[in-house]
Parts: structure tokens; sequence; C-alpha cells
């Protein structure tokens, strides 16, 4: 019987697979994938389901679910290196840090989704994100058939982006990610998390306290899993702060930030200043989906709604951005078999 993929992500949408097969270990997985490719048949990876969008009509060929888990710690001066099999929960790992007193990872607490996944658009929050701390991977190259260890040079990272973001040729195995021993965070930079704790932005908090006070953060947001909040029942932050080289005069109000040598917006203003709110398309006759009530940037699923309807909306918000402000914005999530 064939798998609903709605089962599989997080925003319960996706019609059903062809195949689905458990890759229990980085061997596994890289043979799954191998013997996929030598029959010409699709492959997609999931592991969380967090940031995947996939099409009604469900996924025409094999599903693997990564399920690796093995994490290797060798002490360094100052820290532990941590290799990180790709199937390791994300957050499950950075309270596990926090735990054992290794600071880098705090502020990215709450992040659904598996450690393999977080390389590929450079997962971050609050002011960090995993090129901060990673230092290599091991990497399939479905091309050449062989696995290589990569450096984070050749990621080519930058906001929300990596050599990985837009490409399904190479398969994340493993990272290997540096922290330092501590009781206390790296500086907190980002202002609203640094008013939260109570202190200067650039100061530091102890670990565990910066951890539940991001978490409270995210859930205030419908950012944290709940299967009874449909605010949750999302891909997070559907589309991605637009990088721009020039900012229309049109949005002379928004906030923004520099990165990557060019000038980030806030979508959420962008979004919200353009018409569309918080539970917006709650009272439009849409009924399966809106915008989420406590985050601009997520679009949800409030029951019963198809892949069509979220894209439709997603279309939406987008041609209203673009009329308001000359500012065409881009997915954060990976589209499968669907497209808007």
């Amino acid at each position: 019987m064939a798998t609903p993929l709605a089962e599989l992500t997080t925003l319960r949408l996706g019609g059903p697979a062809d195949r689905v097969e458990v890759a229990a270990s980085t061997d596994e997985l890289v043979r799954l994938v191998a013997a996929a490719d030598a029959a010409g048949e699709p492959v997609l990876l999931v592991g969380g389901g967090s940031n995947l969008v996939v099409g009604d009509a469900g996924w025409p060929g094999l599903v693997i679910r990564v399920a690796s888990d093995t994490v290797t710690r060798t002490d360094v001066d100052g820290g532990q290196l941590l290799t990180v099999a790709a199937g390791v929960p994300w957050d499950e790992l950075v309270a596990a840090t926090v735990a054992d007193g290794l600071a880098g990872l705090e502020t990215m607490s709450g992040i659904p989704g598996l450690t393999g996944a977080t390389p590929v658009q450079n997962v971050g929050a609050y002011g960090s994100e995993v090129a901060d701390v990673l230092t290599g991977l091991r990497v399939y190259d479905r091309r050449t058939g062989k696995v290589e260890c990569w450096s984070p040079q050749q990621c080519r990272f930058g906001f929300r982006t990596s050599a990985f973001k837009h490409t399904d040729r190479y398969v994340v195995l493993e990272v290997t990610l540096r922290l330092a021993r501590s009781a206390r965070s790296g500086p907190v930079r980002y202002l609203e998390l640094a008013r939260r704790l109570g202190i200067e932005p650039g100061s530091t908090a102890p670990l565990a306290e910066v951890r539940e006070t991001v978490l409270q953060l995210r859930r205030s947001k419908g950012m944290v899993l709940d299967p009874a909040d449909h605010d949750s029942w999302s891909v997070g932050s559907f589309f991605v702060n637009p990088l721009l080289d020039e900012v229309p005069a049109a949005a002379d109000g928004c906030p923004r930030w520099q990165a990557d040598g060019r000038t980030k917006l806030s979508a959420a203003w962008l979004i919200e200043q353009a018409g569309f709110p918080r539970g917006w398309g709650l009272d439009r006759g849409r009924g399966t989906v809106s915008v989420s009530t406590k985050h601009t940037l997520a679009l949800t699923n409030r029951g019963g709604a198809t892949t069509a309807e979220l894209l439709d909306l997603a279309a939406e918000i987008r041609a209203g951005v673009e009329a308001r402000f000359d500012i065409r914005l881009g997915p954060e999530a990976h589209l499968r078999n669907c497209a808007f």
C-alpha cells in the first residue's frame, strides 16, 4: 500500500509515494540512493519533513527516510568535535550539547528536522547559523558515485543557502561541528533574544537559559511542533528574507540587516504591509489554509488542506508583495513535484 507523504511532513500535506525505505545507517543510505540511481528511479530524501512541500500527486519513485543516528565525540583544545550522522534529530543534538556544557548551538534550539538537512540551507536562528560551527562534512556525490570529505569552503555557505540548496546531486551523510566548552553562550547579538534574556546585545548568558528563552520565543510564533496547534502545521518560514543589492524606495521603512555584502529585508514586514496579516485567509472563505495567527512568514494547514491550496495562497502573497514593493519573494521551503 502506498504511503501518503502527508504522514511524513510537518505540513501534513503530500500525496502517496511509490515506495518507502528506511536508511538506518550511513552505509545503507548510500546503498539505497546508489541502487535507485542505477535503476533510474527518482529519489526523495525525507528526514523530519519540516522544510518539505510535496505535491498532491505524491512522489513517483523511492522515498528514503533518513534514520542514521550515530554521534562521535572527540575532545579538542577548549571543546569537542562532534561528528553527527544525517539522521540525528537536530533539537535532540542541541539539547544534549547544552546539557553537556558545549556552546555553539543553543540559539538554534527548537528547529525541527534532522542534522543532515542543516547545511543545505545553512540553518540558523537568532544570530547564529550552522556555518559558524561546522568544520567538515561527508557527502555522497550521486554523479560520481563517491563519498567525499568536504571543507566548509566547498559548501559555499551564504544566508540560508549553500552548494547543496538547488541541486539533488549531493547527499549529506555526516557533519562535524566544533563546539566550545563553556557554561555560557556566545555573544547574543539578536536584539529580541537579548531583550528577553535581560542582557545587552553582545553579552553572554547561561546556556540553559538561552535555550529555554529561544524555545519560548519559537513557541510564541508557532515554530515549535505541536500536533494540537495548527499554527505549527507548517514548514516554519515559507519565504526567505530577500537579499538585495538595491532596496526599492517603496520598501524604505522595512527592517533590514547587512548579510553577505547585500541588504537583507524582513519578508514578514513586506508580507504584512502588502495586506497579508497574521491569520489572513481564515476569514476569506479559505478555511483549510492561512497565514499563521502567530507569525506572518508561516503558511499553515488548518486541517483538510491540499498542497495546491497552500501554493495558491503562497502565489497570492508573492504577487501582492511584488505589486506593492517590486520585490519577488522566493520560497525557503523545498518544493518537490509541485510549484507556484
